[in-house]
């Protein structure tokens, strides 16, 4: 898991029951119009981030990001076994690729991976408020898609 990502209700009453329930601490925060993307670290390492999720997304939820080799290699396997890219690969600052997923069950789940550089197919650039966020890019999806 290379990273965690939760769309709540309410990010800061979210905050106050994890921070307690696992000892989280608040780490940088990209505050812009759309509201706050909290990062959150344990044992001293940024592990993942949560925001109020926008009202189009029906309840909140937890969204797991694997780590994988290569983005295309592994969103071909999705699809081979029944499953289905919702997004992506999408590129977020810092380099690396990510997709949102659906498993054959309609489960959702992100893969996080470097994209090998014969790679053909969809894909486009994140834009981050903050370049030098290598995270930040990626909850943007969530609240700017059509």
């Amino acid at each position: 898991m290379s990273w965690h990502e939760l769309l709540a209700a309410d990010w800061e009453k979210a905050f106050a029951f994890y921070g307690e329930l696992f000892g989280w601490q608040k780490a940088d925060a990209d505050i812009g119009p759309v509201g706050t993307y909290q990062l959150f670290s344990a044992g001293g390492q940024t592990i993942g981030g949560m925001f109020t999720k926008p009202p189009m997304v029906p309840v909140p939820f937890w969204l797991y990001y694997f780590s994988i080799g290569d983005i295309d290699a592994a969103a071909e396997r999705v699809k081979a076994g029944g499953g289905q890219i919702l997004e992506g690969p999408l590129e977020v600052p810092g380099g690396s690729w990510i997709a949102r997923c659906t498993d054959p069950q309609g489960a959702i789940f992100a893969l996080e991976g470097n994209r090998s550089h014969n790679a053909i197919g969809n894909s486009e650039r994140v834009v981050s408020r903050d370049p030098s966020d290598a995270r930040a890019g990626r909850w943007y999806w969530w609240i700017n898609r059509d």
